[in-house]
């Protein structure tokens, strides 16, 4: 629960407070396609900020997801699990035969996934309920396509990452960051802790507010 409340602080501190329900699917048109999005539920106030989950690179079967859910409810924020990687992408990720296949493998998918972040970000703003307050949570995998797609958007409020930076010979340039939260495993070794502090400084650098959290 650490995690969590690091990210609970964070987010609150962003957005205000809200509140909200059970879990409900729903899909949202994207260049690439339909993406499936699961909530749990609309908050008690009139207005709450959402928050999109991207998973890492098995999916949202862990039952630790629905926690998530579940905490961001108690704590009054509108939680969304994005389905970003399909069943394919999923299939193909578990197929891989080595690491360097798989990264081959997000390479070439990236600007779709990114892309999709974007389009159901844009929708989920644009829902009166939200009063145009978005951030988004991204966990390992899910935390490269996430910095990927809020580079230089003014419609993110704010950014947590968990174990995960820009994609592997991400070139285009950093010019801005959303407030930005920072959570790492220090004995990380898919994504080492330098990552992280490069991170920090590139938030930094950009004048952002950046909260970083070694667990």
């Amino acid at each position: 629960m650490r995690l969590f409340s690091c990210v609970l602080v964070f987010l609150a501190h962003m957005f205000d407070n809200a509140h909200a329900a059970s879990r409900q699917q729903f899909t949202v048109p994207t260049p690439g396609g339909r993406i499936l999005v699961e909530s749990f539920g609309s908050c008690a106030k009139t207005i709450c900020p959402a928050v999109l989950i991207l998973s890492g690179s098995k999916g949202f079967a862990a039952a630790a997801y629905d926690e998530t859910g579940q905490t961001f409810r108690a704590a009054g924020l509108n939680a969304y699990l994005v389905h970003i990687l399909s069943a394919a992408d999923l299939d193909t990720i578990a197929a891989a035969s080595s690491a360097r296949a798989r990264s081959d493998f997000y390479a070439q998918r990236l600007p779709e996934w990114t892309s999709a972040v974007q389009a159901v970000a844009a929708y989920v703003e644009g829902q009166s309920g939200h009063g145009g307050k978005v951030g988004v949570l991204g966990i390992s995998l899910g935390a490269q396509i996430a910095s990927a797609a809020t580079v230089g958007r003014a419609d993110i409020d704010a950014l947590v990452l968990v174990d995960g930076g820009f994609p592997n010979g991400y070139s285009q340039p950093v010019r801005s960051l959303p407030p930005l939260l920072l959570i790492w495993g220090s004995a990380d070794r898919t994504f080492p802790l330098s990552i992280g502090r490069e991170l920090q400084r590139t938030a930094q650098r950009l004048g952002r507010a950046c909260c970083p959290r070694c667990l």
